[in-house]
């Protein structure tokens, strides 16, 4: 069975053009990776879970606030390794400066048998949609197609 995530896209209008809030992820292996890494906050839930809720709380586990407002339903996508993700647009404004996201352990180096922290998230940016479309994960693009949609842009 695929693994499922829910997340928010965040955006605020900005001139004509709205903007989208994206999150880079934490750690070793993301550190030196940017086109095609950055994604919506997200996490994992059960089918037991509502997905808005759930939503929320990783919005909040990621940047340190807690997303407030009336949510639009994106769908979802097929993620590559089939991990299906829905997201919800949500429009607010949010400072990266002052992201503050919840950590993980790993053992680093590998195989050094010492055990290092990283945030889940180490940076947060506003994008136009056109950068936006080249910096997140391939497979929640479509998102930002969805939202323009339904802003009638």
């Amino acid at each position: 069975m695929p693994k499922r995530s829910a997340g928010i896209l965040m955006y605020r209008q900005h001139g004509a053009e709205p903007e989208v809030l994206l999150v880079h992820p934490g750690g070793p292996f993301w550190k030196n990776k940017d086109l095609g890494a950055w994604s919506i906050p997200k996490g994992e839930y059960s089918d037991a879970e509502d997905p808005l809720a759930v939503a929320k709380r990783e919005f909040e586990e990621e940047t340190g606030i807690r997303p407030h407002g009336e949510s639009l339903p994106l769908g979802e996508v097929v993620q590559g390794g089939r991990k299906i993700v829905t997201a919800f647009a949500l429009e607010g404004d949010f400072d990266p400066a002052t992201l503050q996201s919840n950590t993980f352990e790993l053992e680093w180096p590998p195989r050094s048998g010492r055990k290092a922290t990283f945030p889940e998230v180490d940076r947060a940016q506003w994008f136009s949609p056109t950068d936006a479309r080249r910096k997140i994960l391939k497979g929640q693009a479509e998102f930002i197609t969805r939202l323009l949609k339904a802003l009638g842009k």
